[in-house]
């Protein structure tokens, strides 16, 4: 203890600001072993009772000693005093109070750890990483910004298990952005930047470092938006872009390798990308822009592939920015499809066909005579066969996403030009077995055939031929993904031109089909035809329709073997993730306390294929696919339940799952009320927990949506008191969290972080909300709708939400749903309705000259189901609301395309209110300008009210519609004719016999006739034509 003692003075004395007592205490600190040394430096590190300034002096020189003598102390120290060292200091951070001692420990674990790494990368203190991931996840701000200063100490902390820690070092520098307070964030910049660009640290380490600058700039977002530091770090993506390796054989490479992931140049694109979308183009494209030109001017081929490269990653993060100048960047990069270097050549198709996805469709209509040109121009390139591949890609991207109308001009040229590539690479497969390019152009075909559709029958035959060869001959192994592309193109072509094109080649397809189908059990598990196959036989159920079901045994036993795939799930503590690798295909979320669920996804995307397959023969077959309803019923329901779901892959087979329910009630009809009963409880309940429990709002719309149409199908009684107790809690839940989630939004608007990038953030998760709102008022609408007024007492739990919904300062979409819902109300629950009436129509009659055409439009039609619904209480309403009707049709914008949905229901609603409360209205004063107002062309629904209406008033000789001598009827013919060719009026509407019926008995009138036919176009007589023929 005395030795201890005379140890602190010591330590205050080096610390003297006398010279000579300082320089003795240097040399008396100097004769004293090291181990001694080490063991009073921890003593007085951990003694609670010394000053922080000697506490501090003794951390400086520890850290000191490990750092200049570490080989010549710590190995001859017992394993047990090695042990000691090591637990001592993870406890000193662990309880020690002050910041300031708290991080110069945290500098001593880092210094001791790096001198545990071995030659081969081995971490000797495992403990100190289980620490670093225990101490992120901690709720002590102190331990977390502890574990940030190690991992930034020492960012090799990790060896070489580095990579395997990805996700879980991810999830650190995350946990610690989060910490907003946290000053440490900023100051990481400079210093991250600095080890980038350091060219003497391993590719690994300098990765990591770029992760810091990425996850900072998506997780801290709009904090970082005002240190413009962070930009810095783009020049240094860039260069890493530029760490290409020269390879003679690059272009003529047969197998597309995977990305290599540890690579410079694919961390750098990647990390442009995140970071684009993270800050935002309004910060990122001013300092790109000009790095991007001068590297395209470089005289070096990796400067231009990178600057190109580059182009293609931040089109998703840059939209806005990058949309402004299109012109000029397309034009410049057009150019570099010429240019001498095979690899630029590749990055500018890259580019291309990003950006065709990117800014689909403004890309294709600006830009469709250059770009088509110069991809075939480049598909030509029959000495770099890795370029023509890319080529026929990039033409992929842009025709998928092309407007029909502007390919057809181009269909000729496209089609000879992939026919020749077609049959000269046919040529080379056979002679020298090289298949790369006709994989892609196969894929063009199917591509330009799918955007064409009716239009690509005159070169069916040119094409189906050689196809049917590649997939009866191109059976060996190293074809399986050629065969695939083919099955997948052919089936793409038949859909396109139709069932009578098609059906005499539908029996040999169907046969090779077939056979592979046959063989499919002696398929390996990574097959790519396997989901080639699945995809075909739905397109050939849409082609054949009915006559499909014959192929159903055969189809449906590898199919339900593919949809049943189990995800292999874990529950992992930190501990257990270390053991685990995402490149073994694992996942994981962290669910917080130390915990994480993970799930393997290999088999997820072709079940999740599998699964929108068995949708599709639901949809397409109906009642002929009845025997098979049960078990997909049974595969669907418990996909509702699978809780974890981040991958894309499994949200997308749940969404699918959730489309299927009612698809698949349709399907069991045939059978009876009681099997489709039986099959609706089997779904009921997981549907409803479903809508309570599901977190990714897209997933969860779908199965709102598809619980809503169940309910529909199933009508009243489908849900008993349980099921109605559950859903009026969860819809009240989803309403209480929209309104919490909007006053969020709004104190975010008023932290001193809010900008622009946080405010589209802010609308993104608006609309998102908003959605989910329109889907709770689908399922009120359904259930309004099947159980009439005995359901208003359950829905008064919910009705002061909804009344909070239609306040005038609530914003518009919330008013217009409101009111959606009340109009639900009046329209399926009257007369009862009306004892509401004192909360929403004072609402109502404002929002019919509101602002907003989506407010009133929801108001008009209001308007209109109380004229005809509502019963004799709400007559004095619809007589108020009448002039105000008029008054916003008449209005010199009414006809403005954003306007006219709602001026169109505000006609239909004079119409119902002269129709059904005649007393309220001057009819004869308001019909002549209600015709000249028809017909209603954008809102079908409420176009076959005015036309039910308008016969009503054809058939009673109404004086005033027909006109003196039927002088009108001519005009009647054109508004007619006009919903005719417009499909305002079809032939399975009730209307259209009414209407087809006026017309024959003008037929038989001679002169009239002739009279009302002059009057039309072309256009609307074929209408007229089509009318009698159908209806």
């Amino acid at each position: 203890m005395a030795e201890q003692q005379q140890f602190y003075i010591l330590l205050g004395n080096l610390m003297s600001p006398d010279n000579d007592i300082r320089k003795q205490s240097e040399e008396a600190y100097d004769t004293i072993p090291g181990q001694t040394k080490i063991t009073f430096l921890l003593q007085a590190i951990r003694d609670a009772a010394c000053a922080e300034e000697v506490k501090t002096m003794a951390a400086v020189l520890l850290r000191r000693l490990l750092s200049s003598s570490f080989e010549e102390i710590y190995p001859g120290l017992t394993v047990d005093m090695q042990t000691a060292i090591k637990t001592e200091l993870v406890t000193s951070i662990q309880t020690e109070a002050s910041p300031n001692i708290r991080k110069k420990v945290a500098d001593i674990a880092a210094e001791l750890c790096r001198n545990l790494l071995d030659d081969d990368g081995n971490n000797q203190w495992p403990e100190l990483l289980k620490f670093l991931f225990d101490s992120v996840n901690s709720d002590n701000v102190g331990l977390r910004e502890a574990a940030l200063h190690i991992f930034w100490n020492f960012p090799g902390i990790f060896g070489n298990q580095q990579q395997h820690y990805m996700e879980v070092i991810k999830r650190m520098l995350v946990q610690c952005m989060q910490d907003q307070e946290n000053p440490q964030v900023i100051s990481l910049i400079s210093p991250t930047l600095k080890l980038c660009a350091d060219t003497t640290l391993t590719n690994m380490q300098r990765q990591l470092a770029l992760e810091v600058i990425v996850t900072l700039s998506e997780t801290a977002a709009a904090m970082l938006r005002k240190h413009t530091a962070i930009v810095a770090s783009i020049p240094q993506m860039l260069a890493m872009m530029v760490d290409l390796e020269e390879d003679e054989e690059w272009s003529m490479a047969d197998e597309l390798e995977d990305d290599d992931f540890d690579s410079n140049a694919v961390a750098g694109e990647s990390a442009l990308d995140r970071m684009a979308c993270g800050l935002g183009g309004k910060m990122v494209l001013p300092m790109i822009k000009q790095h991007i030109m001068t590297m395209l001017q470089n005289p070096d081929w990796k400067y231009r592939h990178a600057g190109l490269m580059a182009l293609s990653a931040i089109g998703e993060g840059c939209h806005q920015q990058m949309e402004a100048i299109l012109n000029e960047i397309v034009s410049f990069l057009l150019l570099f499809c010429q240019d001498p270097h095979p690899r630029v050549r590749y990055a500018a198709c890259n580019a291309i066909g990003q950006m065709a996805t990117d800014f689909a469709p403004t890309f294709q209509k600006k830009f469709h005579d250059k770009v088509i040109s110069a991809l075939l121009q480049t598909m030509e390139d029959q000495t770099n066969p890795r370029v023509q591949a890319h080529a026929a890609a990039a033409l992929i991207n842009f025709t998928e996403d092309c407007p029909k109308s502007l390919l057809i001009p181009y269909l000729d040229s496209l089609v000879q030009h992939l026919h020749v590539i077609m049959v000269a690479k046919l040529q080379e497969l056979i002679q020298k077995g090289t298949k790369l390019v006709l994989e892609q152009v196969v894929t063009s075909i199917a591509s330009v055939a799918d955007t064409a559709e009716e239009k690509f029958v005159p070169y069916y035959d040119l094409f189906m031929p050689s196809l049917k060869h590649i997939v009866e001959n191109a059976v060996q192994k190293e074809l399986r993904l050629l065969r695939g592309k083919t099955i997948e193109c052919i089936s793409l072509i038949g859909l396109a031109v139709g069932k009578d094109k098609f059906m005499p080649d539908a029996s040999a397809v169907m046969q090779l089909l077939l056979k592979t189908q046959t063989d499919f059990n002696d398929l390996e598990d990574d097959d790519p035809q396997i989901s080639y196959m699945i995809s075909a036989w739905a397109r050939m159920c849409k082609i054949l329709g009915k006559e499909f079901q014959q192929y159903l045994p055969v189809v449906m036993g590898p199919l339900m073997k593919t949809a049943s795939i189990k995800p292999e799930v874990a529950l992992l503590d930190t501990q257990d993730m270390e053991n685990m690798s995402e490149d073994d295909g694992w996942e994981f979320v962290n669910l917080g306390d130390q915990q994480s669920f993970g799930i393997k996804t290999a088999g997820l995307e072709e079940k999740a294929t599998a699964c929108q397959m068995l949708v599709c023969y639901a949809k397409e077959l109906k009642e002929g696919f009845v025997e098979y309803t049960e078990q997909v019923v049974k595969l669907m329901v418990p996909l509702l339940k699978f809780y974890f779901h981040d991958d894309i892959l499994l949200m997308g087979a749940l969404a699918t799952s959730a489309e299927s329910m009612p698809l698949l009630l349709e399907c069991a009809r045939v059978r009876g009320p009681d099997y489709l009963t039986q099959m609706w409880h089997f779904m009921c309940d997981a549907l409803i927990k479903a809508i309570g429990t599901e977190p990714d709002s897209d997933v969860l719309s779908e199965i709102m949506h598809s619980f809503a149409k169940c309910i529909e199908l199933m009508g009243e009684g489908c849900l008993n008191s349980e099921h109605f107790e559950e859903l009026g809690g969860i819809l009240k839940g989803k309403l209480e969290e929209h309104f919490k989630n909007q006053e969020l939004r709004q104190a975010k608007r008023q932290d001193e972080d809010y900008d622009e990038g946080m405010e589209e953030t802010l609308q993104d998760e608006d609309e998102n909300d908003v959605y989910i709102l329109t889907k709770v008022s689908d399922i009120l609408h359904s259930v309004f709708s099947s159980y009439k007024e005995q359901v208003l007492p359950w829905f008064e739990q919910l009705l002061q939400l909804i009344v909070q919904l239609v306040c005038p300062s609530r914003p518009w979409a919330d008013r217009q749903w409101g009111l959606c819902i009340f109009d639900d109300v009046v329209e399926h629950c009257s007369p009862s309705s009306f004892k509401y009436a004192e909360l929403f129509l004072r609402a109502m009659a404002l929002s019919l000259c509101d602002t907003s055409p989506e407010v009133r439009q929801a108001a008009a039609y209001g308007v209109g189901v109380m004229a005809q619904y509502g019963g004799e209480n709400y007559r004095p309403f619809c007589t108020e609301a009448l002039p105000t009707l008029l008054g916003v049709i008449q209005s010199p914008d009414s006809k403005v395309k954003e306007n006219v949905n709602a001026t169109e229901n505000c006609i239909s609603a004079v119409g119902k209110v002269m129709r059904f409360r005649p007393e309220c209205a001057n009819v004869n004063e308001i019909l002549p300008h209600w015709l000249s107002w028809l017909p209603l062309n954008e809102d079908k629904e409420e176009a076959v009210h005015t036309f039910d209406f308008l016969c009503d008033l054809i058939e009673s000789n109404n004086p005033i519609v027909l006109g003196p001598d039927n002088a009108n009827l001519p005009k009647i013919f054109q508004i007619i004719a006009e919903g005719v060719a417009n499909e305002s009026v079809k032939s399975e509407d009730a209307c259209s016999k009414r209407l087809a019926n006026v017309i024959r008995q003008v037929q038989g009138s001679g002169g009239l006739w002739t009279q009302c036919v002059a009057m039309l176009n072309e256009t609307q007589q074929k209408a007229i034509q089509d009318l009698l023929n159908t209806a």
